[in-house]
């Protein structure tokens, strides 16, 4: 494994440069390459990174390269996002965008099944379902090399971001994303994010496993952390290796320096937070992480509340099928949602996930369909109180949101919301 990282300072051009030539040096011969990258919901330095990438492989013969947006559930991104997210220059061409069509049985390839032993063992009984594993069938075809970047930080369903999870489930169909996320639910976000080794990253494993047995070429992992200021994006870190180990091992040592640069630590807990999302995040479905990452148990004070403010946003998800069905169920605690879901056998698991992750720990009693939770959830956004209540959320005006009001004991103002992982010192 190649690495190179710098947790006081910041990573050059030239250091970057230089280990994307180090990284792909062993390869000749490449004529045909396939780029699976983030979307637009990820912050990272994939732009600096991917014209380094396509100068040393065009200096090596390649005649073909194709981009993938690995980007599950969410909206797909237009050239002009993917270009700018990429870091290409009008002298860059490549062949193809695709963004990936997690709907398109046209597009998807069947590759195994991870058993229902293996899942209920993960869960511990909550689930006892088999997996079905479908990727996008770009992965599988006579490309020479794929290059797969992902950045790495905390994140709900997975520990930590990136690695495999590139391919399992950024790039797979529904139901491995239905499945998966609620998988993470069922193990629960306090027991998952943040921790290396978890449940849930083993599943992802599992179902990697049986996608990297069926990929032709060699596959290369450019792992990447990094820190934010304001609009600045700063490398940190940034970890190279080859295969499905190879893989494993970036995911690790990238995880080992995002714990020390996006894990925070409180002294006591807080009475309100106010996660302050940038434009990065355009609905609830991603702008949901400002309430996940402050769910690490005695973070918030019994009946605290986060505030998830963000004016620019207009909707639950951008797809409008998906919003409609956020509305119809919305927001409650894992046992309200796992008695709607066996009322509803066929609403998305994904969906349900996603509301309970968001409105956090609580308790339902099923004789008088009563909720009581843990701490408070409102929204700041340009979803109207009307909305808002109809869902089980909260609502401030987003006018009346000042940082001045949210200084001092038991307060905190987080810039750049949803992206560090807050806990108890």
């Amino acid at each position: 494994m190649l690495s190179i990282e710098d947790l006081n300072g910041e990573l050059t051009d030239e250091q970057l440069e230089e280990i994307v030539k180090e990284g792909l040096k062993d390869f000749y011969s490449v004529k045909k390459v396939l780029l699976i990258h983030p979307d637009y919901t990820r912050t990272d330095f994939t732009d600096k990174l991917v014209p380094f990438i396509y100068e040393e492989l065009k200096n090596k013969g390649m005649s073909k390269i194709d981009s993938l947006n690995a980007g599950g559930t969410h909206r797909a991104m237009t050239e002009i996002e993917i270009r700018e997210k990429l870091g290409l220059s009008s002298e860059i061409n490549f062949n193809h965008f695709y963004n990936h069509e997690y709907n398109n049985p046209q597009k998807l390839i069947n590759m195994g099944e991870i058993p229902a032993s293996f899942v209920a063992e993960k869960t511990q009984g909550d689930l006892s379902q088999s997996i079905t594993i479908v990727v996008n069938k770009l992965i599988t075809e006579d490309y020479d090399l794929i290059i797969a970047l992902s950045g790495t930080l905390p994140h709900e369903s997975a520990g930590y971001a990136g690695g495999l999870k590139v391919f399992f489930p950024g790039s797979s169909g529904p139901e491995v994303i239905d499945l998966l996320h609620w998988a993470a639910v069922l193990i629960g976000i306090p027991r998952i994010i943040g921790t290396v080794d978890n449940p849930a990253r083993e599943v992802i494993k599992q179902g990697a496993s049986y996608i990297f047995d069926r990929i032709k070429a060699p596959v290369i992992s450019f792992n990447m952390v990094f820190q934010e200021k304001g609009h600045q994006v700063i490398p940190k870190g940034l970890y190279v290796d080859v295969g499905f180990n190879g893989f494993i091992e970036t995911y690790k040592q990238a995880a080992k320096l995002s714990s020390k640069i996006h894990v925070i630590y409180i002294d006591e807990p807080l009475d309100c937070a106010v996660q302050v999302i940038d434009q990065s995040y355009d609905e609830i479905w991603t702008a949901g992480k400002g309430s996940y990452k402050l769910q690490s148990p005695g973070v918030m004070a019994p009946g605290g509340e986060i505030i998830i403010y963000a004016p620019h946003i207009k909707c639950f998800h951008s797809r409008s099928k998906m919003d409609l069905a956020l509305r119809q169920i919305g927001y409650h605690c894992k046992d309200y949602v796992k008695k709607y879901t066996e009322i509803n056998p066929k609403f998305s698991k994904n969906i349900a996930a996603h509301v309970i992750n968001v409105r956090g720990t609580g308790k339902y009693d099923i004789n008088s369909g009563k909720e009581d939770f843990d701490f408070k959830v409102t929204l700041a956004t340009g979803i109207s109180k009307e909305i808002c209540e109809s869902v089980g959320l909260g609502y401030r005006n987003p006018d009346s949101i000042h940082q001045k009001d949210f200084i001092g004991p038991g307060k905190l103002w987080i810039e750049n919301g949803g992206k560090y992982l807050y806990k108890i010192k």
